[in-house]
């Protein structure tokens, strides 16, 4: 179906683009104010509004915990550190093409979703990156509230810390978590731009915590020496390149999340250079600065009290000291709301709005999450490393690969990273496809989906996997979702796929007084 008339798109000089007029989108039924393109002149995050961001989505307890499973489950911290490393440096790769249609558009990963997947459909991967939100949502304030109840317990005594079981857990634990819950909810309740000053001045004090629980365990274990000299138990031989393909899309998996919703921050973006200069400087070295810490406090517990404890509120709480204990976890508690709020409230947010666009606002998006976080049980999925890992990072890694394949191909292959601002907001416009869904996406997806995890394994999958004669690929879950996905949606899209000839782009060149913009009729654009 042809698209309907509407206004016009100005392009800037940088190449970033805006609607002049937001009065022909503003009463369609796929608008509302949180999800309306950012005008330029509020695009004003900075490279270091990037690197903050990064710097306090990375340092929290479950990016420790991440490092510390892998020293848990055997390998050397040369292993570890590898791993994390080279997982890290692949998953930017798509997280900075996703995020380049933000700072182009100045629309959020839904929205963005749409130009692929339909007006319709994107709330498809939209609620699918806002299920798994949910779940690190209710995983990060459990341990939130595990540190408040660590805290609370060396001020309080005894008392405090054995009280009364109710459900599995001390009474005083499940009112730590329910405390962490609420003053998550009142930070997002007041909106993103709350959400981006938490994270500029928490973002130099994050590391304090880490960093205070490395020195201690030096102290107590002699230096660096006996450490780095702690043996992993899978060695360089098969063991632990078994181990490794699976571990690796884990690390990939840890931040597939944000590969995808990037968008949602870059939006706010002054320039392309600044968004990705402050990604390129804040993701890699921000989590191997963690990872750092990690595996070596790990491996410091490990010769302090002969086990290796991968959470390191635990591992706190074995300190002797209690000014040691209440300083660090205070910095980790502060840690985890800036992490918790960037990573796993702002895209439920605003995919949950994107699916209910006239009655969920952002704030209410993010209540939502915060009650499905509670009810996806998050004390399960971090009880043990082998299912932090293999099950639930390894299976929803997958499943978002298949969905940054999509966006990626569309993106930048079929599309030419050129879209229709106005049509993404248009009922039955440039986007509607068949009914508001665009079936080539969601066979990709589901292409790229069961052959990234239909031979799921391990944990509460059976031992055989579920499709068995796809359990080989189960190990390499992220990368074959994303390169399946991305092969699909090109094989099905290219074929039929036809630009407008220049005879009939219909632009017209205007001067403004804003970057020497120009105005393009959107209808002209590539389809």
């Amino acid at each position: 179906m042809e698209p309907t008339a509407r206004g016009t798109q100005i392009v800037h000089s940088d190449g970033r683009v805006e609607l002049g007029d937001l009065t022909s989108i503003q009463d369609s039924r796929f608008y509302n104010d949180e999800l309306a393109p950012v005008p330029v002149e509020k695009r004003t995050w900075s490279t270091y509004n990037y690197f903050a961001l990064w710097m306090g989505m990375a340092h929290n307890i479950p990016s420790y915990a991440l490092a510390a499973s892998l020293i848990a489950l055997g390998m050397n911290w040369v292993q570890a550190l590898l791993t994390i490393t080279i997982g890290n440096i692949v998953v930017l790769a798509p997280m900075l093409a996703n995020s380049h249609a933000g700072t182009k558009y100045g629309i959020p990963f839904p929205v963005f979703a749409r130009a692929f997947y339909g007006t319709r459909g994107a709330n498809f991967a939209a609620l699918l990156r806002a299920f798994i939100a949910c779940g690190w949502f209710g995983i990060q304030t459990w341990v939130g509230g595990e540190a408040i109840y660590i805290i609370v317990g060396r001020l309080a005594g005894s008392g405090w810390k054995d009280s009364a079981v109710v459900a599995g857990q001390h009474w005083t634990l499940w009112l730590s978590f329910a405390v962490f819950w609420v003053i998550q909810m009142l930070i997002i309740w007041r909106g993103m731009e709350a959400i981006r000053k938490f994270e500029n001045w928490t973002a130099p004090l994050v590391s304090v915590g880490f960093l205070i629980l490395l020195g201690y365990v030096l102290i107590k274990a002699g230096g660096f020496g006996p450490i780095l000299s702690e043996p992993g138990k899978l060695g360089w031989g098969p063991d632990f390149w078994k181990v490794f393909a699976p571990t690796l899309m884990a690390m990939i998996a840890f931040w597939s999340t944000l590969s995808l919703n990037m968008p949602d921050f870059t939006r706010f973006g002054g320039s392309q250079r600044k968004q990705v200069r402050g990604q390129i400087l804040g993701l890699p070295t921000t989590m191997t600065f963690i990872a750092i810490v990690a595996i070596l406090t790990t491996s410091g517990g490990s010769v302090l009290y002969g086990e290796q404890i991968w959470d390191p509120a635990r591992l706190a709480d074995k300190f002797d000291s209690p000014v040691v204990v209440v300083v660090a976890l205070v910095a980790l508690v502060l840690a985890t709301i800036s992490a918790n709020l960037a990573a796993n409230v702002v895209s439920p947010s605003y995919d949950f709005s994107n699916a209910f666009p006239k009655k969920v606002t952002f704030a209410i998006g993010g209540l939502i999450t915060g009650v499905i976080g509670i009810l996806i049980m998050p004390w399960k999925l971090y009880s043990d490393p082998s299912i932090y890992i293999f099950a639930w990072l390894g299976f929803y890694g997958g499943l978002l690969g298949a969905v940054a394949g999509v966006l990626v191909a569309g993106y930048w292959v079929v599309n030419r990273t050129k879209l229709d601002l106005a049509g993404l907001y248009t009922e039955r416009g440039a986007y509607w496809f068949k009914g508001g869904w665009n079936w080539k996406a969601l066979v990709a997806t589901l292409v790229g989906a069961v052959l990234s995890v239909g031979g799921a394994y391990g944990g509460p999958f059976p031992a055989d996997g579920l499709i068995p004669f796809l359990k080989p690929l189960y190990d390499y879950n992220w990368l074959v979702g994303l390169v399946a996905a991305f092969v699909t949606y090109l094989a099905l899209s290219l074929p039929g796929h036809k630009s407008l000839p220049l005879s009939e782009m219909h632009t017209e060149e205007e001067s403004s007084e804003r970057s020497g913009a120009s105005r393009i009729d959107p209808a002209t654009m590539d389809r």
